[in-house]
């Protein structure tokens, strides 16, 4: 970021108004990473905001600098990690002071923000737990939750013991509260919310229901998993039919799929590394988003088809209220909460539900097609992963960048990565993201609206020439430009000045290049000398 934005966003910083969606702190020397997390989460309960570190509370605020993290990208990570939303930072220098901005999304849908249990709000200067009827009316935000509706005429006999133990082994290593191990059945499911006041919710037979007792009460909570060794019409090579909790099929499934689970090979230097088809998070996640999303109230199966190298996965109910394939990213509103906030106790998923997220980012790392959601309707959802890998350049390129940035990348970041690599122009929502890949040395600015990825990644593996290529089509694309401003004034001619106003993200010496460029050519001449040249069409 130029000095000249510097001075603009601290302007704006100092005079921000007061309210609900900024904080400041001086935080002089430290601040604790609780005490962030909770400022935090309370924003985003409130619709999003900054807490800002270096900067007096009290007006007239001024700048008085902080050293609280000192690392800021691993400290997002950590944010993340407790809240489950995106957090991003930006980091500022005035007058020889730092200054540290946190910043929040507002919360997804239908679903408040919690850290360790507790969902914070904001009630003035003060922090505390959000209020009950503001919670209840987020989660009238959403559609109504099925998974938590009771079923009357089942009981706890309904319930599988095998699936109990499956989801108490989870939640008790994901929690490491060891009392979970041996509190008494009907109590975990109490913790968990499965049971209310001795009944049985829609969500426990969905999860740990006995075979019978879902053919009584809820026959369409069943997974079909089919193997097909082409795309041919008839019976499937394999399928299995899954109509029971499904804390007892999830394993179970997986395990179907890990069966054919070809590797596929790549090379990095001399060694040769391996990649299955199908991987394991990303199916996993899909399983979860498959039984969490669905509607229940709707006939028909979860269908898992697998074939040798794309799985394809088909829940009843359409896409949630609100959510599309473009905003799948960045919109989140379970159709089920109760089995969301189950899985969520147990580690399975975020609680903010961003597994697809995941699903991208990984889809990504391992150089194959992105999700691809072909043929959802108002009906069903359809998702297919492809697991051929599209190309092993772009994981070399990933790993050239090294972990420590990979790891703090968010899915925007990978997004862009991908799309350049492709050479694709990507979403102007990306905007802000690029400049940050850009301080990182990962792209690099070639034009007014136009990004490479940098030079120095194409040279690590080996397509430098690739650079060359989309560079000089680039210039050439500048080059056209410029004469084309030329022409249309050809009869008072352009200025240097005219030509960096026309080209505003161009430097000047950038220009200059150009015009010379196309002055060896023979395509312009100019008269004058410095400031007084202009230049004109030969």
């Amino acid at each position: 970021m130029s000095k000249k934005s510097h001075v603009t966003e601290i302007a704006e910083l100092l005079n921000a108004p007061e309210g609900e969606h900024f904080e400041f702190k001086e935080a002089k020397n430290r601040f604790g990473l609780d005490e962030a997390t909770k400022y935090l989460c309370a924003m985003s309960n409130c619709g999003g905001g900054k807490l800002v570190l270096g900067v007096s509370d009290k007006r007239p605020r001024r700048v008085v600098g902080s050293q609280a993290f000192l690392q800021p990208e691993s400290t997002v990570r950590q944010l993340m990690d407790k809240l489950h939303i995106r957090v991003d930072f930006q980091l500022y220098e005035h007058e020889g002071r730092r200054v540290l901005v946190f910043e929040t999304e507002r919360r997804p849908v239908g679903l408040p923000i919690q850290v360790d249990g507790i969902a914070w709000w904001r009630n003035g200067d003060s922090l505390i737990p959000m209020p009950e009827d503001v919670r209840r009316k987020i989660y009238m935000e959403a559609e109504h939750d099925f998974s938590s509706e009771i079923c009357t005429e089942a009981t706890i006999d309904d319930l599988d013991e095998v699936a109990i133990e499956v989801f108490r082994n989870l939640w008790n290593s994901d929690s490491g509260n060891n009392r979970l191990k041996n509190i008494p059945t009907q109590q975990l499911l109490m913790d968990c919310g499965a049971v209310v006041n001795g009944e049985i919710t829609y969500a426990a037979l969905i999860l740990f229901g006995k075979n019978e007792a879902l053919r009584k009460y809820l026959p369409q909570a069943e997974i079909i998993f089919e193997y097909r060794s082409s795309n041919k019409a008839g019976p499937a090579q394999q399928r299995e039919e899954f109509r029971m909790g499904f804390f007892a099929s999830y394993n179970k499934i997986w395990e179907l799929i890990n069966l054919r689970n070809d590797l596929q090979n790549y090379q990095d230097g001399f060694q040769v590394l391996d990649i299955p088809t199908f991987n394991e998070r990303v199916t996993r996640e899909v399983l979860l988003n498959a039984a969490s999303h669905r509607n229940y109230r709707l006939g028909g199966s979860i269908f898992v088809t697998q074939y040798s190298n794309r799985l394809v996965v088909e829940s009843p109910g359409g896409l949630p209220s609100g959510i599309t394939v473009d905003n799948i990213l960045e919109s989140r509103a379970p159709r089920n909460h109760l089995i969301a906030d189950i899985f969520s106790l147990c580690g399975l998923v975020e609680r903010a539900g961003q597994g697809m997220n995941l699903i991208y980012e990984l889809c990504i790392r391992e150089g194959k097609h992105l999700p691809n959601f072909n043929g959802t309707d108002t009906y069903f959802v359809r998702l297919t992963l492809k697991g051929t890998i599209l190309n092993e350049k772009l994981i070399l390129l990933l790993k050239k960048i090294g972990d420590d940035l990979v790891d703090n990348f968010i899915t925007e970041d990978y997004l862009i990565i991908h799309t350049l690599f492709h050479e694709q122009r990507f979403s102007v929502r990306f905007r802000s993201r690029v400049k940050h890949l850009e301080d990182l040395g990962v792209v690099e600015h070639v034009g007014r609206g136009r990004y490479l990825l940098a030079k120095r990644l194409y040279e690590l593996i080996g397509e430098s020439n690739v650079h060359e290529r989309l560079a000089s089509h680039n210039r050439n694309t500048d080059k056209s430009q410029v004469l084309h401003h030329i022409e249309a004034n050809n009869q008072t001619g352009s200025s240097l000045s005219n030509l960096m106003q026309l080209m505003p993200t161009q430097s000047r010496s950038q220009i200059q290049k150009i015009l010379l460029e196309l002055k060896k050519e023979g395509k312009i001449r100019t008269e004058g000398r410095a400031n007084k040249a202009r230049w004109y069409l030969v």
